[in-house]
């Protein structure tokens, strides 16, 4: 409460507040200014992480405890703004996840949304509801809310992920079920790589037919980079670029053309080098890793250097710039499914 009031008055209210506090009860008036704000003032606060030096921590960990003791080994990307809370935006979770040759981390399900990107090793999988999907550097795999999955590393190198999920999300809502597989596993219920030859190409099976196997409403679960680089390089040669963005795409669920987990939007970008995009600002909390090449984030006052596989975070309605020395890829992910979902979504470009 901001007005001035008599110090008659002040006390009185201040002895009304006391006397009401046991029946949990507080006035609005004392908080409204903070619940109610001009603009979003996110606790978050821009950060970036290097990946080397991550890195270095997570191997660490892989001497000291396996991943089946851990059931995930993970370090958790916390904003500085906001310790404590196993959180890298007000609404996202990010950690690094290592498995090691030979690991499996054991099957399990649970209300949470995850994405999974690929930070280094190739060989190593993720099995969603019985299907491998075999990982490269910068694929994306999804593991949806409720749907089994396991992972495990039958190749001779690390390998490392980006785990994005919607932890926070959930937690607002005292949502959370898990479950545990009995088994390490889940067993086999297709061939690795099913579900991304049947609904990977803008085409899907008869809906009802046999070979219509996967969720109607998320069927695909793998976004390979192979894929997606590809796309974005063509779309470089002949679309115009966008000042404040560069060249875009969204991944989509083939299902609706929508994002691809409920909460959880997800895109990649190509800034060629040479090249500084206009300032954008939008509602959504975004975690990007850079795939190629170098340059700068300009995130509200903050300005990061940008090198291979580092991790960066834009809180929600900070204005960004990218600037790139050679050619910038960029993969992100957001709470802007969410927000679009609820109506809150809002984006401004100067």
């Amino acid at each position: 409460m901001t007005t001035h009031l008599p110090n008659d008055q002040r006390s009185q209210l201040e002895d009304l507040y006391r006397e009401m506090d046991p029946s949990a009860l507080t006035p609005l008036w004392e908080v409204l200014a903070a619940l109610v704000k001009p603009e979003p003032r996110p606790q978050a606060i821009a950060h970036r992480w290097s990946y080397d030096e991550a890195r270095g921590y997570l191997m660490r960990a892989g001497d000291l405890i396996s991943a089946e003791q851990a059931e995930r080994r993970v370090l958790v990307l916390e904003n500085p703004g906001i310790r404590g809370q196993s959180a890298i935006t007000g609404s996202l979770y990010a950690g690094l996840q290592l498995i090691l040759p030979g690991e499996i981390a054991p099957c399990h399900r649970h209300t949470q949304c995850a994405l999974r990107f690929v930070m280094e090793g190739s060989g190593a999988y993720t099995t969603v509801d019985g299907e491998k999907a075999v990982m490269n550097p910068f694929d994306l795999v999804l593991t949806p809310n409720w749907q089994w999955h396991d992972h495990g590393n039958p190749s001779d190198k690390p390998m490392i992920w980006l785990d994005g999920l919607d932890i926070p999300t959930v937690r607002i809502f005292d949502t959370t079920f898990s479950e545990r597989l009995d088994d390490k596993v889940h067993p086999e219920t297709a061939p690795a790589g099913a579900t991304l030859a049947t609904y990977g190409g803008n085409l899907r099976p008869f809906r009802g037919s046999a070979a219509d196997r996967r969720p109607a409403e998320r069927p695909l679960f793998h976004y390979p980079y192979v894929q997606w680089r590809q796309a974005l390089t063509v779309m470089a040669q002949s679309a115009a670029i966008d000042p404040h963005l560069g060249h875009a795409l969204e991944f989509t669920n083939p299902a609706d053309g929508g994002p691809v987990l409920p909460t959880i939007s997800a895109h990649v970008r190509l800034i060629p080098a040479g090249f500084e995009t206009r300032p954008r600002r939008a509602t959504d909390g975004a975690v990007f890793v850079v795939c190629e090449g170098r340059g700068r984030a300009r995130i509200g006052d903050t300005e990061v250097e940008l090198r291979e596989r580092d991790v960066f975070v834009v809180p929600c309605w900070q204005s960004l710039v990218l600037q790139a020395d050679e050619d910038l890829v960029l993969f992100a992910y957001s709470d802007k499914a969410s927000q679009q979902k609820l109506g809150l979504y809002k984006e401004e470009s100067q």
